[in-house]
């Protein structure tokens, strides 16, 4: 059965940091690309970074780069997001998404609340 669980969401003051987790289960989880995706409330959900399957290689939204870092552990099948300097429009549900291109397969996990306020 395959599973992806967020964890480290929370609430958090701007300025502040938090490390996400996702743990992966029931695939092989290093042939796998892994992205963080990100929802505000009323807002699409957007891209906020992804990492190769091997790790070496990653790629950050804007608004992100120089606060977030995402980073893989593949003997330990999980992904994570080290988020510094947090700010209010962080605020949103993260979502963990494990993709494989050939053939197209993609996984959610069910998201983890992050609140950034005063």
């Amino acid at each position: 059965q395959v599973q992806l669980v967020e964890s480290g969401g929370g609430l958090v003051q701007p300025g502040g940091s938090l490390r996400l987790s996702c743990a992966a289960s029931g695939f092989t989880f290093s042939r796998y690309t892994m992205t963080w995706y990100r929802q505000a409330p009323g807002k699409e959900r957007e891209l906020v970074a992804t990492i190769s399957s091997g790790g070496s290689s990653t790629y950050y939204a804007d608004s992100m780069k120089g606060r977030f870092t995402i980073s893989r552990d593949n003997a330990k099948n999980a992904v994570y997001l080290q988020m510094n300097s947090l700010k209010p429009e962080d605020t949103a549900v993260y979502y963990c998404n494990a993709r494989l291109l050939t053939p197209r397969v993609d996984y959610w996990g069910k998201g983890t609340l992050v609140t950034v306020s005063s």
